[in-house]
């Protein structure tokens, strides 16, 4: 007998949600290996997960949002404190996890867990150290494009009558997508560069808005570019109110740098990281704010 997924979802309501949540911590824990390893060139499956002093961690110990409030902060096995952002960023990975799977179809859901991993983990790389992968963003990209085949729906390309025809459409999309989003925000760059007379956008948040347009689409990634600058306008300005209050050059939520790469006050002029703020934004865009924008672009496209 097949088994029938709408059926049992719609009997049992309350069993999947918890589930999603439970594996997008799991991802979140395994999310915090790749941003404190990746940086530094190590390898992301081994060793496994160690503490500070060497010590292997315990399955037990390492229960993902759990262990962190059952240690209360502190290593088992020496006694150090690690950061309560390992919890965090569990939690936000199973949150997301859980928005996408209740507003997106099942198979698009899945498609864009993988884009929301990787907005997290380029969020935190890029606040740590100002840079964002090629290993997230353009193997992502790739693997985007792959994606987009094997799940028609994430370009809302039919199956019907030929899957290989909707197949094709919608890793066609993909690549427009990236070509797209890369395009113009590297334009956007070049232009702010020639007025400025300074470097104003790095080549990773060029990659990364590629790769957001792979999963995004085109009207996704134009999206991101605009809004990411919105919510960076109010990070920056919510930041800079904060390093007033506490008299520090920099704070936790937004690293800035001087163009040689030394710790700064938040000032115009000063190196911020944008990947965070394109990040913010695509899920703005994946988890709703795109039933508002196709229909406005699609009139755009019609006076065109």
């Amino acid at each position: 007998m097949d088994f029938d997924f709408a059926s049992f979802n719609a009997a049992f309501p309350w069993f999947l949600p918890p589930v999603v949540f439970g594996f997008g911590a799991m991802i979140g824990s395994f999310l915090n290996v790749v941003i404190y390893r990746v940086p530094a060139g190590q390898s992301i499956v081994h060793p496994g997960s160690h503490c500070a002093c060497g010590r292997p961690i315990a399955w037990y110990d390492n229960i993902p949002i759990l262990s962190w409030f059952l240690l209360r902060g502190k290593a088992r096995c020496c006694g150090r404190t690690y950061s309560f952002r390992y919890a965090f960023v569990e939690t936000v990975t199973g949150g997301l996890f859980l928005a996408t799977w209740l507003t997106r179809e099942p198979a698009v859901a899945l498609a864009l867990m993988v884009l929301v991993s990787l907005l997290i983990a380029a969020t935190f790389i890029d606040l740590d150290h100002m840079i964002i992968p090629d290993s997230i963003t353009i193997w992502g990209t790739v693997g985007a494009v792959v994606i987009a085949a094997g799940v028609p729906a994430l370009h809302q390309q039919s199956t019907e009558p030929l899957f290989l025809l909707g197949s094709i459409r919608s890793a066609f999309s993909a690549m427009i997508g990236a070509l797209i989003g890369s395009g113009l925000i590297l334009w956007i760059g070049l232009i702010a560069e020639a007025v400025l007379r300074k470097e104003a956008m790095g080549f990773g948040d060029v990659k990364f808005l590629g790769l957001i347009g792979a999963f995004l689409g085109w009207p996704g990634a134009i999206f991101t570019i605009f809004g990411g600058a919105i919510v960076g306008t109010f990070w920056f300005m919510i930041a800079v109110l904060w390093q007033k209050a506490t008299g520090g050059k920099s704070t936790a939520a937004l690293h800035a740098e001087t163009p040689e790469g030394e710790e700064t006050e938040l000032a115009m002029g000063a190196q911020v990281p944008f990947g965070p703020m394109l990040a913010i934004a695509a899920v703005i865009y994946l988890l709703g704010g795109h039933r508002f924008v196709q229909p406005y672009l699609d009139e755009v496209l019609k006076i065109w």
